[in-house]
């Protein structure tokens, strides 16, 4: 490497501070978690700027405001952190293998994929695998993800995806609802509170639909989890529509019982997603097999 390419790449001690100073929005505050003083927060950051020719805060009174300049290069310089410290981490628990980093729906990760996952790891010794829940989008450029586990129509974009499974859904309610209220028709069923999922606008719409029902005018509560959809339903706020391999669990335990047609198909697909960049990553490559030999397509 060049003395000119060095310049380009300051000490990462400089970029740490710059980091933490832009992310709490305080010296003070970035001296602490750094166990540093603010002077010397104040000398890195006077350094940082002199090494790239660029102005990255603005002093007013003891204010330190970032520039626009400083804002984009924020970005930049904490994912290239994360994955300096992704990469250290991995180096240090698992020095002869990869590591993935997923990011999953909650719900789905715990009810589905986490009782599977002690068969890819039994089969894979050399690979760790870190997951965290996000409902929404991911986005690949800004957060330090391998692959994300997303429901949608399949239309993916750029990235590489396959489909892990489609989306079949069950009415349910709990014992006592269907004890005390009538649930054997349609047009009985669309009487009472239904629950929503915010990710899934459409699917009651679709369990009406394939039965040869009208969807009754949108009505019940709205939720963004699985999770709480569930204990709303054995709470007995309403009528339940699962995915089936929810449904089926609640089902067994006795703690939701279906209405009407099981497993009724509705729009959507549970997908595996990456970065084109990532295709011939061993580590992911090894989870993209299983998840297609285990997942029902």
């Amino acid at each position: 490497m060049t003395m000119w390419q060095r310049r380009f790449l300051p000490p990462i001690g400089s970029l740490m501070a710059f980091e933490a100073v832009v992310r709490l929005g305080s010296v003070t505050l970035a001296a602490a978690e750094l166990n540093l003083t603010q002077s010397a927060v104040s000398r890195v950051l006077i350094g940082l700027e002199e090494t790239l020719g660029v102005t990255l805060f603005l002093r007013e009174s003891r204010r330190m405001i970032p520039t626009e300049a400083a804002r984009a290069y924020h970005r930049d310089v904490a994912r290239a952190l994360d994955i300096l410290q992704r990469a250290s981490l991995t180096v240090i628990s698992n020095p002869e293998g990869g590591m993935i980093s997923l990011a999953v729906l909650p719900t789905f990760a715990s009810r589905w994929l986490g009782p599977r996952l002690p068969d890819f790891l039994n089969a894979h010794p050399g690979i760790s695998l870190n997951m965290a829940s996000r409902i929404g989008p991911v986005d690949f450029a800004g957060e330090a993800f391998d692959a994300a586990i997303r429901f949608g129509a399949g239309d993916w974009g750029a990235l590489g995806h396959i489909k892990l499974m489609d989306e079949r859904v069950t009415a349910c309610v709990s014992p006592a609802f269907a004890a005390r209220n009538r649930l054997d028709t349609l047009d009985a069923l669309a009487g009472h509170p239904r629950l929503h999922l915010t990710s899934r606008p459409e699917a009651w719409d679709d369990w009406f639909a394939h039965q040869g029902g009208t969807p009754p005018a949108t009505g019940g509560m709205l939720m963004d989890q699985f999770s709480m959809m569930i204990q709303a339903a054995i709470s007995g706020l309403g009528v339940a529509l699962l995915p089936e391999y929810l449904a089926r669990i609640e089902i067994s335990e006795g703690r939701l019982v279906p209405v009407l047609a099981e497993a009724v198909p509705v729009r959507g697909a549970y997908w595996l997603v990456w970065p084109r960049e990532r295709d011939d990553d061993p580590a992911l490559r090894a989870l993209r097999d299983w998840l297609e030999r285990v997942s029902d397509v």
